[in-house]
């Protein structure tokens, strides 16, 4: 897939942000290997320097990890008591995760031309539970959500073999099972930010819920030279840029009333005043049941998104040196909440330790509001969902669909306390088009350092320094060029574009998504076609679309019903416009996306040309106030290349529940002679040609 990085390849360093004080947000734990790991030979190696302290550096070779799923007892902080919830709640286990944060899974990482092997041992008790009729239970519908502690595991943007015991989400790993998959990371691997979670049909949601998600690395050591592109590790080593790595989660628990019968749960617990779901004294959180999900769900339960697994507490900060760039890999592991990352300074006197955050709504936002203001801090944006970008984004809001990724270069231009927001968005580009106000994430403590006054250029300036002192020679001077002319990064992309000459001949798909709400039993459905009437719900005996090995082809989507965040396994794609229902790109720098109304959606200037593998479909249906003749509808066209694997692997809507309730489809890369012509309408195939 890396087809113009050279095949030279070493480890680099990792820095592990530690800091002296013992209650603050720090990295999630490695997960260590369970033996030695056997070596493979190196050939060309890039000279490391010596490492900060704290660094690591990941194994090389075939790799023995364990990860172990159990039911973890502990507590999660809720800001608006100032107390600790006690929750029972599946998660990982291995060599190296903290007990003192269970809830956010720990870190993967690796090197191009690694074997990594993951012993999965799934020790959740057998059987049914209330709520659950289990992994064996006769005449469950698939898209019924069941099987509540059957597994799997998915490494989320990784372009690996999705069949056997490679990346095969359509197995499911049943309680009391143990299953090894091998995940041969091939030597031209893209380096970047990719993650793994669970991903068994009908349980996905209320697993990844839990915590069931971690950061999954992928490091690069290939310098850039006249005829292949280099790693964006290469420029940025963590010697001189420390590393934040920063999982996001919604860990959305409930407490519960008493049962009405045996075999059954008990009503969600709720504060009659405010309307989020509340947990007495004495009670234990849990989720097992997915009237914990549906739309506006996540505001309702008054829970919080965590970083590393913990929830904003002012006592638990993050540490940062005022000057000191940092790379930031974000990774969106939650299920069902858009997530707008801002940074903005403390006010003057406020959020001591010990705050608390109001209970009501009204009041939280008014609390925020006197707590955090000022001007946002700029950070600079260089990769999307793992893969490096032609040209670095200077931003102070980056929009996080669930699913998403951002590596970005993030500094703080003067010391002081600064508040990690969720900021508010407008309806149009959130999860449910619904107003759930601002979040407070964490507070960033920022020691005194060096003063910046201008961060775009302040990073400019690092990066071209870097480049004169880690570049070789014959690109070192195209390398600074680029940087000078607005950080331009396209040294170091993975990727070549995908052109409108690739593409000819090979013929089209076009996929919708639809919820259809118009009986009782509520279906949520993926078609082939851009026709309503075309979806259909997910089934697992079904191929809903053949891709034909080694071509490339052009996708076009919509969504007929809200907006939904599409994820296609193995291959990525590069985005090549976002049309608005009045056909503006909106994908094109500088682009104003205003046809939701005001304020405009910001998350889809600058994407043209990015390259992704979850993207988000939006629509502004249903909605009885558009004007007469105006459709609503979002039309994103994107393009990607079926390269090296075979078989068969899912696409889906990234709100988990909604894949789990079968907004899912199975597609199959299959030699081309074997692609068929099957209607897309209703069969597999899915090609469209004469468009």
């Amino acid at each position: 897939m890396l087809r113009r990085i050279s095949k030279s390849f070493g480890g680099s360093a990792a820095i592990l942000l530690s800091g002296t004080a013992a209650a603050q947000i720090t990295n999630p734990p490695v997960l260590q290997d369970a033996r030695t790991p056997v070596a493979k030979p190196v050939t060309t190696a890039l000279a490391m320097a010596q490492p900060l302290d704290g660094n690591s550096q990941p194994p090389r070779g075939d790799r023995l990890l364990d990860l172990t799923i159990v039911y973890t007892d502990s507590q999660l902080y809720n800001p608006t008591t100032g107390l600790y919830d006690k929750v029972h709640l599946r998660s990982y286990t291995g060599k190296g995760v903290d007990p003192k944060a269970p809830f956010v899974s720990p870190t993967i990482e690796a090197i191009p031309g690694d074997t990594v092997r993951v012993l999965l041992n799934n020790q959740l008790p057998q059987g049914a539970q209330p709520g659950d009729p289990g992994c064996t239970a006769k005449g469950v519908m698939p898209d019924t959500p069941h099987c509540f502690n059957g597994t799997n595991l998915h490494t989320h943007g990784l372009w690996v073999n999705p069949a056997g015991n490679g990346d095969n989400v359509l197995l499911s790993i049943n309680p009391q099972t143990k299953f090894t998959y091998e995940y041969n990371i091939p030597s031209d691997h893209p380096s970047g930010t990719f993650w793994y979670h669970t991903h068994r049909h009908g349980s996905t949601a209320l697993q990844v819920s839990s915590g069931m998600a971690g950061a999954l690395i992928i490091r690069g050591s290939r310098l850039p030279s006249m005829s292949a592109h280099g790693d964006i590790d290469t420029l940025i080593p963590t010697t001189a840029i420390p590393e934040r790595v920063l999982v996001m989660q919604q860990i959305q628990y409930a407490c519960r009333g008493p049962a009405p019968k045996p075999g059954e749960l008990g009503k969600i617990k709720v504060d009659q005043k405010t309307g989020h779901w509340i947990c007495d004294p004495g009670d234990v959180g849990g989720i097992e049941s997915y009237d914990q999900f549906g739309p506006g769900s996540w505001p309702a339960s008054g829970r919080y998104t965590s970083l590393n697994g913990k929830v904003f507490n002012p006592d638990d900060p993050m540490k940062a040196t005022q000057g000191q760039i940092e790379r930031w890999r974000m990774i969106h592991a939650g299920v069902r909440d858009t997530i707008g990352l801002q940074f903005v300074p403390v006010r003057q006197g406020r959020l001591k330790t010990g705050s608390k955050v109001p209970k009501d709504a009204k009041t939280g936002a008014k609390f925020i509001k006197e707590s955090c203001g000022g001007t946002p801090v700029p950070y600079t944006l260089i990769a999307a969902d793992g893969l490096t970008m032609d040209q670095a984004q200077t931003t102070s809001l980056a929009t996080f669909q669930p699913g998403y990724r951002f590596d970005a270069l993030v500094v703080f231009p003067e010391a002081g306390r600064y508040c990690v927001l969720d900021t508010q968005a407008p309806k149009s580009g959130v999860v449910n088009a619904l107003d759930v106000g601002t979040q407070l994430l964490a507070v960033v403590d920022v020691a005194p350092g060096t003063a910046v006054k201008d961060v775009k250029s302040y990073v400019t300036d690092k990066l071209v320094s870097l480049a004169d002192q880690t570049m070789p020679g014959e690109v070192k001077a195209a390398v600074v060029e680029d940087l000078k002319a607005g950080m331009r990064l396209r040294r170091f992309t993975p990727h070549p574009d995908i052109t409108d000459a690739e593409v000819a001949g090979n013929g089209t798909q076009e996929l919708t998504f639809f919820i259809d709400t118009s009986t009782p039993d509520t279906k949520f459905e993926v078609g082939n076609t851009l026709q309503t009437k075309d979806v259909r719900p997910y089934d697992p005996n079904r191929i809903d679309r053949k891709l034909p090995l080694g071509k490339a082809q052009e996708w076009t989507m919509q969504s007929h019903f809200v907006s939904h965040p599409f994820h296609i396994h193995v291959n990525p794609f590069q985005i090549v416009s976002i049309l608005d229902p009045n056909g503006k790109d909106v994908s094109a720098p500088g682009a104003v996306d205003d046809a939701g109304g005001s304020p405009p959606d910001p998350q889809y200037a600058g994407l043209k040309g990015v390259w992704k593998d979850t993207l988000w479909i939006k629509s502004l249906l249903p909605n009885s106030n558009l004007p007469a003749g105006f459709s609503g509808l979002y039309t994103i066209k994107v393009r990607t290349r079926y390269e090296r694997y075979i078989g068969e692997f899912v696409l889906h809507c990234h709100i988990l529940d909604h894949e789990d309730q079968g907004m899912m489809q199975n597609v199959a890369v299959v030699l081309p002679d074997q692609v068929g012509s099957t209607d897309a309408a209703t069969g597999a195939g899915g090609m469209h040609h004469g468009h």
